[in-house]
């Protein structure tokens, strides 16, 4: 098998994506078992990984918002929410001996530490997998949005989404059959056409600190590995696209 072509990368996951198909919000432990199969794959390959997993499947906080929360009580909740998809995260790998730390943007000291850059970098380079949960720590900032601050603080060379399509359309293509797949495009091409690829902070940074985005499909059995190794899957963000 080739070697990978990325040292360190950074992977986000959605809160949703941890259901499954079996209903409307919680954890499918298969799931998580695939997921965490996957993830050891990379490690086991030489990549170094991080992970940041949203909290939709529990709680989202502008819907709390919706109904009526406060929308900083509401954010604080789905971060709370993130902190818990990590640690049951964390449980899936170390059933597969895979050495893991949390790293969580609130305090929270008893069940996971609290994130600095040159811890994190420092659990990285000692071949460990790092989970950044509670998002930045701050309200009104997507788990999309710490995904791309988190990859640009511990110098990745990716950051992937992993979704339930394979890359990015011009339209949802389960409701629009006709839409077009971009393969390759520009952090621009995508902001100007607003294409739901990641909320329009995100985009910035990773435009602003040229960070390449690629979009698979988290379903697809070996991808993330052959990714690595630098295959061409999914469909990639970046300068000059």
């Amino acid at each position: 098998m080739s070697a990978p072509v990325y040292r360190r990368i950074l992977l986000k996951l959605s809160g949703e994506a941890l259901m499954g198909t079996g209903g409307m919000h919680g954890l499918d432990s298969g799931v998580l078992e695939r997921f965490a199969r996957d993830i050891e794959g990379l490690l086991a390959a030489g990549v170094q990984v991080a992970l940041v997993i949203g909290g939709g499947n529990i709680f989202r906080g502008a819907g709390l918002s919706a109904k009526g929360f406060g929308r900083v009580t509401g954010d604080q909740i789905g971060m709370l929410a993130t902190v818990m998809n990590a640690l049951a995260m964390q449980d899936a790998l170390e059933r597969l001996n895979v050495d893991v730390r949390v790293m969580s943007a609130l305090k929270i000291d008893q069940v996971c530490e609290g994130y600095s850059r040159r811890g994190a970098i420092r659990h990285l380079e000692r071949q460990r997998l790092v989970i950044f949960a509670a998002g930045t720590g701050n309200p009104f900032f997507t788990t999309d949005s710490a995904a791309s601050l988190r990859a640009i603080e511990i110098d990745a060379e990716l950051l992937i989404k992993a979704t339930k399509v394979d890359g990015i359309y011009s339209a949802d293509p389960m409701a629009e059959p006709n839409a077009t797949f971009y393969p390759r495009i520009s952090y621009d091409q995508a902001l100007r056409e607003g294409l739901q690829v990641m909320d329009t902070t995100a985009i910035v940074l990773c435009r602003d600190h040229d960070m390449p985005l690629r979009v698979m499909n988290i379903n697809e059995t070996g991808a993330l590995l052959r990714l690595v190794r630098g295959e061409d899957i999914g469909s990639l963000v970046a300068t000059g696209s």
